[in-house]
């Protein structure tokens, strides 16, 4: 797969611009490239004014940075939209039944669909969430599903998101910014809206909110100001009209969460929280904890507050889970994955482990609990010394990985210094999972700036773009033509 030219998005394998990008590509043509440099220009600034920066652990040089934006947008068609929008809902659906499993009956434990062995003592793995029946049956609320493409007709899912994903923010800013820089395009292209997600997002927390409770307190819990995700939680608790807190402005009296308030104790019945789980609650979790509560999960587990994302979720997008994601889907829905997994090799496995090994310098190998971009081989673009540095890792651990062909990622256009050049880009479209099951159309299209790079991640130097779905529908059906309804 990684010997294959890369898809070219906008003018597919030959010179003739795609229908989704055609009125697009007649007027990139006929606008002077100074032009769209000078509204590149503009995009910094607003970004800069509006502080939408991303925190780099371990950046020496500072620990805020700029995340690149691209003002050439990413152009989907309704048609394509819909396939990917009908399988990350198919696929939340399964990974949150699997949640649902694993911590009440464990039927696809019994049936050996999944090794029980690789849930039972996965790293991610909650015992304190046995037998726990959360609100909806829902256990990862917000989901964010990678998506890569490697031709025309072919969209793989890279990874689930079911913790805490990142990125919506830089969605519904990218578009803002496209609006006011670009406002002609926007008069002459019919582009699916997103702008309503923070409505939908608070609809879908509201109705998980505990059995009784009609006018629910909603907080979005942050670790601070020193996390890389900070300007995210503040602009979507801003967006939602909530509370953005931190541990210190909750306390547990009575099996009850309370916020502290100028007016007195207020309680809560729904924490969104974008904390990991290990510092939620000193009590249960990491005693050293200074972020979390103490006794959130006490009050958690007599249902006098629901948690979203809930705890335990991470079993779910851990990477050797997702190696069985397509039984997975088959064990709950009874259907075909409408999307395809990009295939892997578990190394657990010993003939993949062996396969593996012999080669490396052809693969990319991930951690099974990696993010970010960070604790990943690409063996193409590694040394010999990295390779058998690596080696040596998965020899110690095989269990810890998985590895995957080095895909021929499609790309976009993107406007760089020589120009307009392509770039290699992913899609992480936001699954909201409550009373239904919702996805607003498009979502975070990550791009690789530098050439011939396949690592999108902002940490490691990607970018975004503006992801456009060229909508065929009323705006009366919008915000959740696919979604599936819990009863």
């Amino acid at each position: 797969m990684g010997s294959k030219r890369a898809f070219d998005e906008m003018h597919g394998s030959g010179k003739i611009i795609r229908e989704p990008y055609s009125s697009y590509g007649e007027w990139l043509h006929s606008l002077d490239i100074s032009e769209l440099g000078r509204r590149h220009a503009a995009a910094d600034v607003i970004f800069r004014r509006m502080g939408i920066t991303f925190n780099v652990y371990g950046d020496e040089g500072g620990v805020e940075r700029l995340i690149p934006f691209d003002v050439v947008p990413r152009i989907l068609s309704a048609g394509e939209w819909r396939t990917i929008e009908r399988g990350v809902i198919q696929r939340v659906d399964a990974l949150n039944a699997f949640l649902n499993d694993v911590y009440n009956d464990q039927d696809i434990l019994k049936a050996g669909v999944v090794p029980a062995d690789m849930v039972l003592t996965n790293a991610a793995f909650r015992p304190q969430m046995l037998g726990l029946r959360v609100p909806q049956d829902v256990y990862a609320h917000v989901s964010g599903v990678d998506i890569v493409r490697v031709d025309e007709d072919t969209f793989y899912v890279l990874e689930d998101n079911a913790r805490t994903p990142s990125g919506v923010s830089y969605m519904l800013e990218n578009r803002q910014t496209m609006m006011r820089l670009f406002p002609e395009l926007f008069a002459c292209h019919a582009i699916a809206p997103v702008e309503h997600y923070p409505e939908l997002l608070l609809e879908t927390l509201r109705s998980v909110a505990p059995r009784g409770v009609d006018d629910p307190c909603v907080v979005l819990l942050t670790p601070g100001q020193y996390n890389s995700a900070f300007f995210e939680h503040a602009f979507l608790a801003q967006q939602m009209g909530i509370e953005l807190v931190e541990g210190q402005d909750l306390f547990v009296d009575g099996g009850k969460v309370f916020m502290r308030t100028t007016r007195g104790p207020r309680a809560v019945h729904v924490i969104y929280r974008r904390i990991d789980d290990d510092f939620l609650d000193p009590l249960a979790f990491h005693p050293d904890s200074m972020l979390g509560v103490p006794g959130l999960l006490a009050a958690y587990r007599l249902g006098t507050v629901s948690i979203c994302n809930a705890i335990g979720g991470g079993v779910a997008d851990d990477k050797a889970i997702y190696t069985y994601m397509p039984d997975i889907i088959r064990f709950y829905l009874g259907q075909e994955p409408i999307l395809s997994n990009v295939p892997t090799w578990n190394l657990r496995r010993p003939d993949d482990c062996a396969y593996v090994l012999e080669h490396l310098p052809d693969l990319v190998v991930k951690e099974v609990h990696g993010s970010g971009g960070y604790g990943m081989l690409v063996g193409p673009a590694s040394t010999k010394a990295e390779i058998e540095a690596f080696r040596q890792r998965i020899i110690a651990e095989p269990a810890r990985f998985i590895a995957q062909p080095t895909l021929s990622l499609s790309t976009c256009p993107t406007y760089v210094d020589q120009g307009i050049a392509p770039r290699h880009v992913d899609l992480r479209p936001f699954v909201l999972s409550g009373r239904e099951t919702r996805v607003v159309p498009g979502g975070l299209t990550r791009v690789a700036m530098r050439e011939g790079s396949l690592v999108v991640n902002s940490s490691q130097g990607g970018g975004t773009k503006d992801t456009w779905v060229l909508d065929d529908t009323p705006r009366s059906a919008q915000g959740g033509r696919h979604a599936r309804t819990r009863r």
